[in-house]
């Protein structure tokens, strides 16, 4: 019997959105996967400029709480949280570094709002050298190799 993937889905503001959970269940239904949604902790207003490291991680586990149930329905089975480092990109490199992953998913907002495409963090992603789909709140998935 073959190995379940592991598959690290990043999301954050997107995580509980209908393309994301479509994204999970085709992926799911391509074969066996396991899946943990990573969660960077973003820092908002004031602590943005004083200390990001410093901040509640409660945004960020209000995200998991409600989009590991909706994931792990799309999934078939359970789905790990984590929450990660405010850079989305160490938060990849640290959840690959520790955990090992097989490929990635990456859920942003629309192009016009996504702060996230505006770093390329899709592109960077891919560089860590592993398959990375982009799957955009607008519904529009993108694979980057």
């Amino acid at each position: 019997m073959e190995s379940a993937a592991r598959v690290l889905v990043v999301a954050n503001r997107t995580a509980a959105t209908p393309a994301l959970i479509d994204a999970v269940k085709e992926r799911a239904a391509r074969g066996r996967a396991q899946f943990t949604l990573l969660v960077p902790n973003t820092p908002h207003g004031l602590h943005r400029l004083v200390d990001p490291e410093d901040q509640s991680t409660s945004e960020a586990e209000q995200t998991l709480e409600l989009a590991v149930p909706l994931l792990e329905r799309a999934a078939g089975s359970h789905v790990e949280g984590i929450v990660g480092d405010p850079e989305p990109l160490a938060a990849i490199q640290d959840a690959i570094n520790v955990h090992g992953f097989d490929e990635i998913i990456i859920s942003t907002l629309p192009s016009r709002v996504s702060r996230w495409l505006k770093l390329d963090l899709p592109s960077k992603a891919a560089g860590l050298g592993l398959p990375v789909t982009t799957v955009t709140a607008s519904g529009r998935a993108e694979a980057h190799v």
